[in-house]
C-alpha cells in the first residue's frame, strides 16, 4: 500500500500537471492564432501598398517600381487578366499557385510554406487585374516550434520544481506524524505516563496529537484502575482469608471441645462474611465506572441497610448504631450508596467506643450525610492521608481489632463517593471520628 506522503505528493504532482498542460496547450493555440493574424497582416499590408503604387494608362496597368533594397524580400504579383505584369523570385509551384489566383475572388492560398493573397483591382467599378501579395510560413512556423518546445520544457521543469516543493512541505507537514509513529512504536505496556507532547494545538496534526495525548489518559486511568482494583482485591482479602486457614490449621492440629469448635466456626463465618462485604464492595466499584448511569435512591435506607450489614460487627465490640434523618433521594444507584456507608460504618465501628450516629439531611442540590464516632478521632495531618489506599490512621487510643483491616476501607468509599458525583470528607471539627458524604441530589 502506498504512504500516504506519496498519495498526497501523487495528488499535488497530477492536479499540478493537469494545469500546466492546460496552460500549455492554451498558450500555443492562442501564439498560433496570433501568428496567423500576424501573418495575415503582412499580406494585407503588402497588397495594400502594391495597391496604391499602381496606375492605370490607356486601360493597362503599370506597376510602381519598387526600391532595389526591397526588390529581393517583395513577393508581389501584378496580373492584368492572365498576363502577369510583375512577378517575384518565388519556386515553381509557389508561381503556379499565384497564377491560379489570377481573375478569382479575394481569398488566400497556401503553397509550399508560403501563403498568398489574391485582391482583385477595381476602377470606376471595372476590374482591371488582380494583385497577389505572398509572405513565407516558415519564421512563423519556426518560431511556432520553438515556443512549443519551449512552453514544454518550462512545464516539465515547473513540474519537477513543484514535485519537489510538494515532497518537502508535505514532508515537513507530516513529521510530526512520523515522530507520532516512532515514539509510539517505542513504548511498551509500562509506559502509561509517556505522551507525544506536541504542545497547544494549532493545526489538523496537532490537534489529532492532542487528541491522543487525550485518549491516552483515559487509557492509562483505566489501566490504573484495574491496577488498583486487583490490588485493593487482594489486599483486602488477604486478612480474613488468612483468619480462615488459621482457624482450619488449628482444628486439624488440636483436638477441640464443643465450644471451642463453635467459636472457630463462628470465626470463620465472620471471616467469610468480611470477604463477602469486601466483593460487594469492590464488585460495586467496578460497576460504577463502567456503567455511570445515574438513578436515584433513598439514602436513608441505604443508610440503614448498611448499618444492617453491620451489626454483628458493632455487637462484637459493643457498638450502638443510629440514624437520624428524614427520606431524602440522591441521583446514585441504591447499592453503591449503601457501599459508600459501608466502609464508614465498619470503620466507625472499630474505632468507637460505644456510640457511633449516622446522620442524613438535605443542603441545597446536595444530600449531606455525617458518620460520627466516640473514638479518638482522626489527627489533623492525616485527614487526607487515610484515604490513601492500605493507609490506616493512628490514633492514640486505637484498639487492637481496630488494626487488622488493609486500610483500603476509606480509599474505596471516597472512590465509590466521587464515581457518583460526591466525595467522602473527614470533618474539620468535633471530638471523635467524624466523616461526611455529599451526594447529589435528586
Amino acid at each position: 500500500m502506498r504512504s500516504l506522503r506519496g498519495r498526497l505528493l501523487w495528488s499535488a504532482v497530477g492536479a499540478v500537471a493537469v494545469v500546466l498542460a492546460a496552460l500549455t496547450i492554451g498558450f500555443n493555440i492562442v501564439l498560433e492564432d496570433r501568428l496567423e493574424t500576424d501573418a495575415h497582416n503582412v499580406l494585407l499590408s503588402r497588397a495594400a501598398g502594391e495597391l496604391s503604387g499602381l496606375k492605370v494608362e490607356h486601360g493597362t496597368l503599370v506597376p510602381a517600381e519598387a526600391p532595389e533594397a526591397n526588390a529581393l524580400d517583395s513577393q508581389i504579383w501584378v496580373f492584368q487578366g492572365n498576363r502577369v505584369l510583375e512577378r517575384p523570385r518565388a519556386s515553381a509551384a509557389v508561381d503556379r499557385a499565384a497564377a491560379s489566383l489570377a481573375n478569382g475572388p479575394r481569398r488566400a492560398l497556401d503553397a509550399d510554406s508560403t501563403r498568398l493573397y489574391a485582391v482583385p483591382v477595381v476602377r470606376d467599378g471595372q476590374r482591371l487585374g488582380t494583385v497577389v501579395s505572398g509572405v513565407s510560413l516558415e519564421p512563423y512556423e519556426e518560431t511556432q516550434r520553438t515556443a512549443l518546445v519551449a512552453s514544454v520544457i518550462v512545464a516539465l521543469v515547473s513540474l519537477a520544481s513543484v514535485a519537489a516543493v510538494a515532497w518537502w512541505l508535505i514532508s515537513r507537514a507530516l513529521r510530526p506524524v512520523s515522530l507520532m509513529t516512532s515514539q509510539a512504536a517505542d513504548w511498551s505496556e509500562r509506559d502509561l505516563d509517556r505522551r507525544f507532547s506536541l504542545g497547544e494545538p494549532h493545526d489538523e496534526l496537532t490537534q489529532l496529537a492532542a487528541t491522543l495525548d487525550g485518549l491516552l489518559d483515559r487509557l492509562a486511568g483505566t489501566l490504573r484502575h484495574e491496577q488498583r482494583f486487583s490490588a485493593e482485591l487482594s489486599h483486602e482479602l488477604r486478612t480474613p482469608l488468612a483468619n480462615v486457614i488459621a482457624e482450619a490449621q488449628y482444628a486439624l492440629r488440636h483436638a477441640r471441645d464443643t465450644d471451642e469448635y463453635r467459636a472457630g466456626f463462628e470465626q470463620v463465618l465472620q471471616s467469610a462474611n468480611q470477604m463477602n462485604r469486601i466483593l460487594d464492595t469492590l464488585m460495586a466499584a467496578a460497576r460504577a465506572q463502567l456503567d455511570p448511569q445515574r438513578t436515584t435512591s433513598d439514602v436513608v435506607a441505604c443508610a440503614r441497610a448498611a448499618i444492617d450489614g453491620c451489626a454483628a460487627l458493632a455487637a462484637e465490640h459493643g457498638i450502638e448504631i443510629q440514624l437520624e434523618g428524614a427520606p431524602v433521594r440522591a441521583a446514585a444507584d441504591a447499592d453503591l450508596v449503601e457501599r459508600i456507608f459501608a466502609p464508614l460504618i465498619e470503620n466507625a465501628c472499630l474505632y468507637g467506643r460505644n456510640r457511633v450516629l449516622v446522620s442524613v439531611r438535605r443542603e441545597g442540590p446536595q444530600v449531606l450525610c455525617a458518620v460520627e464516632d466516640d473514638g479518638p478521632g482522626v489527627a489533623p495531618g492525616e485527614r487526607e492521608a487515610i484515604f490513601e489506599p492500605g493507609r490506616r490512621g493512628e490514633p492514640g487510643a486505637a484498639t487492637a481489632t481496630a488494626t487488622r483491616g488493609a486500610g483500603l476501607g476509606l480509599a474505596l468509599a471516597r472512590r465509590l463517593a466521587r464515581t457518583a458525583a460526591g466525595d467522602v470528607e473527614v470533618a474539620a471539627d468535633g471530638p471523635g471520628g467524624s466523616f461526611v458524604v455529599r451526594l447529589p441530589g435528586a
